[in-house]
C-alpha cells in the first residue's frame, strides 16, 4: 500500500456517514426499547373495569342458541344466562347490558310487552340482581324488540310518532327500575325521552337509577348482526328519521347537550370504530363519562377475518379497544368483553 492509499473498513464508513449528521438529543426510540419501558410510558390503559358485556336473553329453559352472524355469541335462556353473567362477573367485568329476544306473538305496534312487569327483561333483572347484587345491570329502553314493525317507536301511517313513543318508553324504564336495574339505557333516539324518563324515575322514588343514554346513535349499516340476534329488523323503510346521519358531527354535540340538560348520567356514541372522531369530540365537550358501543358489525368483521386466518384476533381486539380508550371512551360496550377480561387477567 502506497503512502497515498487509505484502507477503509466498514466501521470507518459508518463513522464517515454519520459524522455530518446533526446532534440528536431526542431519540423517541429510547423509550420503546423494551417491553418494560413501553409499559412505563404508555399513555392509555385498557382495563377490565372499562367494560360492559352485552348479553341476549330469551324465553325457555336450558337453551343456548348460536347467533350465526356473531360467532361466539349466543341467546341464553335465563338459567344459562345466569351462568354466563356469573362467569363475566368472576372475570372482573363490572356490568352487563341486557337485550331480549321477544316472541313474535308478544309484539305489537304499541310495544306493550316492553313494560310488562312479568316480562322477560324484568324477570331477568330480578334473577341477576338476586344472584349477583353487585353486578351492574343496564337495560335497553326502546321498542324495536317489542314492535311488530321493528321500529324504535309507535308507527302511524308510516311515520314514527315521537311523543306517543316517549310515553311508552317512560313506562318501560319504570318497569325496569322496579325490577332492580341499575341503569336504564334509552337507545331509541326519540326527542325528549331522557328528560321524561328522569322525571318519572324521580317522581316514583328511583332517584338512584342512572341513565346511560345513546346520545349520538347513528343510522349505521353496522347493526345488521344485532338485528339478527333479536329479530328486530325494521319491516319497512329504515331508521333515518330518528337515528343520526353518519355525515354529521356537530349534531352529535347538540344531542349530547340536550341529553345532559335532561338528566343523563353517561352519554354514548354508537357505533364506535367509524366514529372515533365523534367520541373524541364528545369527550372534549363534556365532563360526563363517555361510553362507546363496539357494535355487532364491528365484532362480526373481526371474527370473519380471524376465521379466514387473515388477522390475529386477539391482537386486533386489544388494539381496537385500546384505540377507543385513546379516542376518549371511558366505558366500552363490547361482545369481546369476556375474552378481553381473560387476556388482561393473564
Amino acid at each position: 500500500m502506497t503512502s497515498t492509499e487509505i484502507a477503509h473498513t466498514p466501521q470507518d464508513s459508518a463513522e464517515v456517514a454519520t459524522s455530518n449528521l446533526p446532534a440528536m438529543p431526542h431519540r423517541p426510540r429510547r423509550l420503546r426499547r423494551t417491553e418494560g419501558l413501553r409499559r412505563l410510558v404508555r399513555e392509555h390503559h385498557l382495563t377490565t373495569a372499562d367494560l360492559i358485556y352485552p348479553v341476549f336473553v330469551m324465553a325457555g329453559e336450558e337453551q343456548k342458541e348460536a347467533i350465526p352472524s356473531m360467532p361466539g355469541c349466543y341467546r341464553y335462556t335465563l338459567d344459562l344466562l345466569l351462568e354466563e353473567v356469573t362467569a363475566a362477573y368472576d372475570l372482573g367485568i363490572p356490568g352487563i347490558a341486557l337485550f331480549p329476544l321477544i316472541s313474535p306473538d308478544l309484539k305489537d305496534n304499541a310495544g306493550t310487552e316492553s313494560y310488562n312487569p312479568k316480562g322477560l327483561v324484568p324477570q331477568a333483572v330480578r334473577a341477576i340482581k338476586q344472584a349477583l347484587p353487585n353486578l351492574l345491570v343496564f337495560t335497553d329502553v326502546a321498542l324495536d324488540p317489542y314492535s311488530s314493525a321493528g321500529h324504535d317507536g309507535i308507527v302511524e301511517n308510516g311515520e314514527i310518532l315521537n311523543d306517543q313513543t316517549v310515553a311508552v318508553l317512560v313506562q318501560q324504564a319504570l318497569c325496569h327500575a322496579e325490577a332492580g336495574a341499575d341503569f336504564v339505557s334509552p337507545s331509541d333516539m326519540m326527542d325528549g325521552r331522557v328528560g321524561a324518563i328522569r322525571r318519572a324515575l324521580d317522581a316514583a322514588g328511583w332517584i338512584n337509577v342512572g341513565i346511560l343514554t345513546y346520545s349520538a346513535k347513528y343510522a349505521s349499516a353496522y347493526y345488521g348482526p344485532f338485528r339478527d340476534a333479536l329479530d328486530s329488523a325494521p319491516q319497512f323503510g329504515d331508521k333515518k328519521t330518528y337515528q343520526m346521519d353518519p355525515a354529521n358531527a356537530q349534531e352529535a354535540l347538540k344531542e349530547v347537550d340536550l341529553d345532559i340538560a335532561e338528566g343523563a348520567d353517561i352519554v354514548m356514541v354508537k357505533p364506535a370504530l367509524a366514529y372515533m372522531d365523534i367520541i373524541q369530540r364528545v369527550k372534549r365537550h363534556t365532563t360526563l363519562p363517555v361510553a362507546a358501543y363496539n357494535v355487532s358489525g364491528e365484532y362480526a368483521m373481526v371474527k370473519a377475518a380471524a376465521q379466514q386466518g387473515w388477522i390475529d384476533e386477539r391482537a386486533v381486539v386489544m388494539e381496537t379497544l385500546t384505540s377507543l380508550k385513546r379516542a376518549g371512551a371511558d366505558v366500552i360496550l363490547t361482545y369481546f368483553a369476556k375474552d378481553v377480561a381473560s387476556l388482561l387477567r393473564r
